[in-house]
């Protein structure tokens, strides 16, 4: 039997990581974090997430490479992925539910947060 978390945070940047941990654990919602492209998609099986909030750039493979990852797969094409990019909104990877740019705003991202997991 799986475990079931609402948002599973794939960020390997401490602050980044506390503040998104924080603003979502205000709103009542479980988040757990995982620190790099490496192992994401068995961490996913095995916390079975309402969302992934997925860092573009992290060590091992790269967020593109993740998200990609999950597309491909049967099981977990229709998670919902929340996009986080320090590289600003151009070139981004395709596949994405939601992309936002960091730094951000609490709200925006309690938004999307919320949106997409209303949606699921």
């Amino acid at each position: 039997m799986t475990a079931s978390v609402d948002v599973l945070l794939i960020e390997d940047e401490p602050s980044i990581a506390e503040a998104v941990r924080f603003i979502l654990s205000r709103e009542g919602w479980q988040c757990e974090q995982w620190l790099e492209g490496n192992g994401a998609l068995q961490r996913i099986r095995a916390l079975a997430p309402r969302l992934v909030i997925l860092d573009v750039m992290l060590p091992g493979r790269s967020g593109a490479e993740v998200l990609a990852d999950l597309r491909a797969d049967p099981e977990l094409r229709t998670l919902p992925v929340l996009l986080l990019s320090a590289r600003g909104m151009a070139n981004l990877p395709q596949g994405a539910d939601r992309t936002l740019a960091k730094p951000f705003a609490n709200a925006d991202l309690r938004a999307m947060v919320r949106e997409l997991l209303d949606a699921g």
